[in-house]
């Protein structure tokens, strides 16, 4: 499943992967998602970005005893 996300000027990708997932670094499906769009440092005004949903990240050793 896809969202979409219209920018406004000079958002980056690290900014929506903070938005959509909580985490800065996890661009790389965004711009994945986008190939139309160049990867610049700051995007323009008015793209229409897919932003594709990503299950949240929790590693094995975060989890609590009674969970693993």
């Amino acid at each position: 499943m896809l969202l979409t996300h219209t920018t406004t000027e000079g958002e980056r990708w690290d900014q929506l992967a903070w938005r959509y997932y909580g985490d800065p670094h996890r661009y790389l499906p965004i711009v994945q998602a986008n190939p139309h769009v160049p990867l610049t440092a700051a995007l323009p005004a008015g793209l229409t970005l897919a932003i594709p949903l990503q299950e949240p990240q929790s590693s094995y050793e975060d989890m609590p005893p009674w969970m693993r």
